[in-house]
Protein backbone atom coordinates (compact mmCIF):
# COMPACT_ATOMS: atom_id res chain seq x y z
CA UNK A 1 0.00 0.00 0.00
CA UNK A 2 1.08 3.29 -1.13
CA UNK A 3 2.55 5.34 2.46
CA UNK A 4 3.38 1.76 3.95
CA UNK A 5 7.71 2.17 3.84
CA UNK A 6 6.85 6.10 5.40
CA UNK A 7 4.96 5.24 7.84
CA UNK A 8 7.02 2.13 9.30
CA UNK A 9 10.36 4.48 9.18
CA UNK A 10 8.57 7.19 10.71
CA UNK A 11 7.51 4.33 13.66
CA UNK A 12 11.19 2.98 14.07
CA UNK A 13 12.48 6.47 13.56
CA UNK A 14 14.27 6.09 10.78
CA UNK A 15 14.95 8.61 7.19
CA UNK A 16 15.16 7.18 3.41
CA UNK A 17 18.37 8.66 3.54
CA UNK A 18 18.79 5.52 6.13
CA UNK A 19 17.72 3.40 3.44
CA UNK A 20 19.83 4.86 1.09
CA UNK A 21 23.19 4.64 3.01
CA UNK A 22 22.44 0.91 3.67
CA UNK A 23 21.69 0.00 -0.09
CA UNK A 24 25.05 2.11 -0.86
CA UNK A 25 27.24 -0.05 1.49
CA UNK A 26 25.73 -3.24 0.85
CA UNK A 27 26.41 -2.35 -3.05
CA UNK A 28 30.02 -1.59 -2.38
CA UNK A 29 30.94 -3.70 0.13
CA UNK A 30 28.23 -6.19 0.42
CA UNK A 31 27.87 -7.60 3.52
CA UNK A 32 30.75 -6.15 5.51
CA UNK A 33 29.35 -3.10 4.65
CA UNK A 34 26.31 -3.55 6.78
CA UNK A 35 27.78 -4.80 9.89
CA UNK A 36 28.26 -1.65 12.68
CA UNK A 37 31.15 0.47 12.02
CA UNK A 38 33.81 1.22 15.16
CA UNK A 39 33.14 4.18 16.84
CA UNK A 40 34.80 6.75 18.76
CA UNK A 41 38.06 7.82 19.24
CA UNK A 42 40.56 5.55 17.01
CA UNK A 43 43.53 4.23 18.21
CA UNK A 44 46.66 6.37 16.77
CA UNK A 45 49.54 4.74 15.68
CA UNK A 46 52.83 5.88 17.30
CA UNK A 47 54.63 9.10 17.23
CA UNK A 48 57.42 8.67 14.58
CA UNK A 49 60.95 10.27 15.19
CA UNK A 50 60.14 13.48 13.72
CA UNK A 51 57.15 13.66 15.74
CA UNK A 52 58.48 12.92 19.26
CA UNK A 53 61.30 15.61 18.40
CA UNK A 54 58.59 17.99 17.58
CA UNK A 55 56.51 17.08 20.48
CA UNK A 56 59.95 17.66 22.33
CA UNK A 57 60.35 20.88 21.11
CA UNK A 58 56.95 22.59 21.96
CA UNK A 59 57.12 20.61 25.61
CA UNK A 60 60.30 23.05 25.94
CA UNK A 61 58.55 25.98 24.04
CA UNK A 62 55.56 25.58 26.17
CA UNK A 63 57.56 25.32 29.66
CA UNK A 64 59.93 28.65 28.53
CA UNK A 65 56.54 30.62 28.22
CA UNK A 66 55.02 29.36 31.07
CA UNK A 67 57.94 30.64 33.41
CA UNK A 68 57.88 33.91 31.15
CA UNK A 69 54.21 34.49 31.92
CA UNK A 70 54.70 33.28 35.87
CA UNK A 71 58.01 36.25 35.86
CA UNK A 72 55.55 38.79 34.35
CA UNK A 73 52.77 38.49 36.72
CA UNK A 74 55.47 38.72 39.40
CA UNK A 75 56.27 41.96 38.06
CA UNK A 76 52.65 43.29 37.90
CA UNK A 77 52.43 42.36 41.46
CA UNK A 78 55.89 43.78 42.48
CA UNK A 79 54.45 47.15 40.38
CA UNK A 80 51.17 47.17 42.47
CA UNK A 81 52.86 46.18 45.77
CA UNK A 82 55.32 49.29 45.32
CA UNK A 83 52.39 51.75 44.06
CA UNK A 84 50.44 50.94 47.17
CA UNK A 85 53.69 51.54 49.01
CA UNK A 86 54.11 55.39 47.44
CA UNK A 87 50.13 55.61 47.98
CA UNK A 88 49.52 55.50 43.72
CA UNK A 89 47.32 52.23 44.12
CA UNK A 90 47.07 51.15 40.58
CA UNK A 91 43.84 50.61 39.02
CA UNK A 92 42.68 47.78 36.21
CA UNK A 93 42.87 50.87 33.84
CA UNK A 94 46.35 51.19 34.84
CA UNK A 95 47.78 48.27 34.10
CA UNK A 96 49.39 47.23 30.74
CA UNK A 97 47.59 45.25 28.28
Amino acid sequence: MPGELGALLRREGLYSSNLAAWRGALRDRGQKGLQPQKRGPQQRPPAGKKDRRRIEQLERENRRLTARAERAEALVSLQKKVAALLGKPLTDEDEPS
